[in-house]
Formats: C-alpha cells, sequence, structure tokens
C-alpha cells in the first residue's frame, strides 16, 4: 500500500505542476490602465503647473483682465517707483478732495521706462502693477486700517537706474530724436534707458488726442531705447569681424589693399568721403571702419554661418530681457540673398535692423568676455518701512564667444579710440573701447551710432547711442557717449 500513497502523491504534483499560472482577469488590465492614465494627466498637470509658476505666472498676474487689481486698489495706496540712487520715480500723491493721482516727478524723462497708468499701463508700472498694488506694512497697523476704513501703503519698487546718469545722457540728446542704453557689464543691470521724443506722463489724458494722433510722425509714445529698430551701420562690424575670425583662424594676417570705394555689378560701396585707407589689415580696417575691406569680407562668409552667429546673438527673437522689447533682424538666407545684400549686410546696411538696447548688450558682452547677461530693470521691491521683499540677482542669458575671441575683439574696440573714427575719446582719464556707425538713410541724413564700454582693462559700463537723421556717429553720438562716460567715472 505504500508504494500507491507516494504514486499518488506523484501524481498530485504532476497535476499540480500543469496547472495552468493564475492569469490576471480582464478588471484588473482595466483597473491598472485607468491608474497610468490618471498617474500621467497627474504628471503631466505638475509639469504645466511648474511652467506656469516659472514663465506665465507674471503675465497672468499682470493682466489687465486680472480683476483682482480693482480689489487691490480699493484698499491699497498705489506703491512708489524709486531710483537705484534715491530719487522717487512715480508716486502717488492726493489732491484737496481726495483723489489720488499718479505723479511723475521727473516728467518725460522716464515715460518709456517707468511707464504709465493711465491710457493703459506700461513700463515698470506694468511689469510689476500688482507689486505696487500689494501691500507689506506692519500688520497690526495694516489691520487696524482695514477697520477703520483706510488704504495701506503699497510696497516700493526699487529700480536699477541712475537718475544722474540719465539725467546727463537726456540732457545730451538735447533736441535730437535718438536714445541712450547704459548697462552694467558684470550684471546686466539697466542704469540708463532714454529716449527721445517723449511725453509726460502726469498730462496724459490731456494730451492723449494729440500723441495718439502724431500729426508729426515724432513717434512720442514709442521707447526708441528698446523698441526702435535702426540699420546697425558700421557697429556691426564687431559681428562681421567674429564672423571671419572663426571662418579665418588665420585672420591675424588678413590684408586688404583699399582705393576708397570697390564695385559688384553695377554697385560701389565707399569709404567715408572715397578715403583710400591703403593696405589695411583686420585691425586697421576696423578701426578706420573700412567699408570696403569688410564688404569684401561679406563675400567670403557663408551665409548659414553668418545667420547662425547673429541668432546666437538673439537676432530674429526677443531678447532675454524683463523689458518689453522689439526684436532685431538678420534676414540674409541661402538661395534668397544675392552677393550685393551680403556685402551691405556686412557694413551694418541692407535689411539687418537693431535696437539701442541690443546694440548696448552686444559690447556689453565683449566686455564681459563673451558671456552676455539679462538686461533687467527692477533692483528690489521693498515695503513700506523700507524692508527689502524681494531682491532680482544677475542672470546669464549665453556664453556667444570665447574669452580669446572677446579679447581680440575688446582690442578692435579699443583701436577705433586710439587709432580710428572715436579718437575725441583718446584723451578721457579711462580708457574706452567702442565702434562708430553711421547708418545711411535713402533720401535722409544718416543715423549715428556709437557702442562702447569702460574702462578696458575691467569694464564696468557699456553704452549704445543712436541720434536720427543727423549725420555721422563720430560727430553726434560720439559726444554723448562721452559725457555720459565722464559723469559715471567722475
Amino acid at each position: 500500500m505504500k508504494p500507491m500513497k507516494n504514486k499518488a502523491r506523484e501524481n498530485n504534483k504532476e497535476v499540480i505542476n500543469h496547472m495552468p499560472s493564475e492569469n490576471k482577469s480582464p478588471g484588473s488590465k482595466t483597473i491598472l490602465s485607468i491608474v497610468y492614465i490618471f498617474l500621467g494627466l497627474f504628471v503631466l498637470m505638475m509639469g504645466y503647473f511648474t511652467f506656469f509658476l516659472l514663465a506665465k505666472s507674471d503675465d497672468v498676474i499682470n493682466s489687465t483682465y486680472n480683476l483682482r487689481h480693482d480689489v487691490l486698489a480699493k484698499r491699497v495706496v498705489r506703491g512708489n517707483i524709486m531710483s537705484a540712487d534715491g530719487k522717487v520715480l512715480a508716486e502717488t500723491v492726493t489732491d484737496d478732495e481726495e483723489n489720488e493721482i499718479r505723479s511723475y516727478p521727473y516728467g518725460d524723462m522716464y515715460a518709456h521706462v517707468v511707464g504709465r497708468v493711465m491710457r493703459g499701463r506700461t513700463g515698470i508700472e506694468e511689469v510689476e502693477n500688482i507689486t505696487l498694488l500689494t501691500s507689506n506694512s506692519n500688520s497690526t497697523e495694516a489691520m487696524y486700517n482695514d477697520l477703520v476704513g483706510v488704504k495701506n501703503p503699497g510696497n516700493n519698487v526699487v529700480s536699477t537706474l541712475n537718475h544722474k546718469l540719465s539725467k546727463v545722457a537726456y540732457d545730451a540728446l538735447g533736441d535730437n530724436r535718438g536714445a541712450v542704453v547704459v548697462i552694467e557689464v558684470k550684471t546686466g543691470k539697466i542704469l540708463t534707458l532714454v529716449s527721445k521724443p517723449s511725453y509726460d506722463p502726469n498730462n496724459i489724458e490731456k494730451n492723449w488726442d494729440k500723441l495718439s494722433e502724431d500729426m508729426n510722425n515724432e513717434s512720442p509714445l514709442l521707447s526708441r531705447a528698446s523698441q526702435g529698430l535702426y540699420p546697425p551701420g558700421s557697429t556691426f562690424k564687431v559681428l562681421t569681424a567674429l564672423a571671419y575670425m572663426r571662418a579665418n583662424p588665420d585672420y591675424i594676417d588678413y590684408h586688404y589693399e583699399c582705393v576708397g570705394s570697390t564695385e559688384y555689378e553695377g554697385m560701389t560701396i565707399s569709404c567715408s568721403n572715397k578715403r583710400a585707407h591703403g593696405n589695411v589689415d583686420l585691425r586697421e580696417a576696423f578701426a578706420k571702419s573700412c567699408n570696403t575691406s569688410f564688404s569684401t569680407i561679406g563675400k567670403s562668409l557663408a551665409i548659414d554661418d553668418f545667420r547662425s552667429l547673429s541668432e546666437s546673438f538673439f537676432f530674429n527673437k526677443p531678447l532675454p530681457a524683463r523689458i518689453s522689447n522689439n526684436p532685431s533682424s538678420f534676414l540674409l538666407k541661402v538661395g534668397e540673398s544675392g552677393v550685393k545684400e551680403i556685402m551691405q549686410t556686412a557694413i551694418g546696411q541692407g535689411r539687418t535692423l537693431i535696437t539701442p538696447l541690443h546694440n548696448a548688450m552686444i559690447a556689453a558682452t565683449v566686455a564681459n568676455g563673451g558671456v552676455m547677461m539679462k538686461p533687467y530693470v527692477i533692483d528690489s521691491v521693498e515695503s513700506v518701512g523700507g524692508r527689502v521683499l524681494k531682491g532680482y540677482m544677475p542672470e546669464e542669458a549665453a556664453t556667444l564667444m570665447t574669452s580669446k575671441e572677446a579679447d581680440y575683439l575688446k582690442g578692435l574696440m579699443r583701436s577705433v579710440v586710439t587709432d580710428g573714427t572715436a579718437s575725441r575719446l583718446k584723451n578721457l582719464e579711462i580708457k574706452v573701447a567702442g565702434k562708430t556707425g553711421t547708418a545711411e538713410q535713402e533720401g535722409k541724413s544718416p543715423h549715428g551710432w556709437f557702442i562702447g564700454f569702460a574702462p578696458t582693462n575691467d569694464p564696468k559700463i557699456a553704452i549704445s547711442v543712436i541720434v536720427e537723421n543727423k549725420g555721422s556717429g563720430s560727430e553726434y553720438a560720439l559726444p554723448i557717449a562721452e559725457k555720459v562716460f565722464k559723469a559715471y567715472f567722475d
């Protein structure tokens, strides 16, 4: 009988071993699928929520459709906007009838950068609207004010703007149309951003019809500094030189015989006053702003490489700046652009357009060893008692050239002052580097440009100046830059 028991056990094992493995029921699979779907949706939702907080929240919060603004305005007196050196640039005052009025003590000087609240918010008033309508005053005092129906004071916004420098730049522009931008090289802080013609935001309601009609085509509502688009003229030779350096490792050996003009298929490009510069190397061609040399360089450049370099410097895209700006344009394209346009583009003519802010950023990038910083105009947010609630830190936008390339371009820009078109600055106590530009206009006087930085050995500030339809950069933009440099380093 024992053998039979063992055999039964073996049969049972065999039956067990041959039983099909337990399968998950269709219902279990459906539940798991639903779990995975909801998990995926949750991950997507958290991803969008993070993106919203980082990239979109400011736009939504400051949107004119956000009704929270109206609620806050009934409870909070709009805070002040201050300069970096303590001047009040915008404040809320009360008239004899207890009406709140937004006041701008310096009138038209800061109209474009500080902005306005009437007839549409602009400038800092727009970007920091919710901040100015938020109060972080003493909690006990705030509670008491709420109980008795008194408004609490809003937070103050401290800008990066330097009042002393801004006044010098604004006065130096005189009656000319144009703009001046000054940037702190190592941080990207905007120290000055002025534009003419301007308007007085204190009288915006009274003068709105005249301003909006713009019968004289002066565009006073436009911030020429960050939104005005101009041919860069010879200031663009900074990028042309960089493009040539990258395409020709032996650029130190460059030589060209300038006879004052050059022709290509019926198009003539001339140097200033058709002056023949003779045999020049790259440094001399840059210092003397030799158009024939640089237009010939343009013919040798691959369009794709030239366009790629320009776009790395933020042409054809919004600038990485927390201030309203128009994108500069570089329109050379393979298969569409001919040799004539390439030659014109290489000397800053053609269809290339740039804003003064962008040109200042390019000068600052050279000065900063090839690193472009993100320009910003808000330094901090403070409570009415002076407690810092939020501070803004410098951020890098991109590394756009090697330190070796930047050093060589610094040398080129210094030679413009020591031996070239900006020799007016040669006798300043601090060493300046720069590039002049004269952007030709058909049927009109040219725009005058200057971009540069100082001191050359340890740059602190970079500047961009444009004067519309007056003449050469050496004659009209350079004297303005000289006054700003003197004011800063005085």
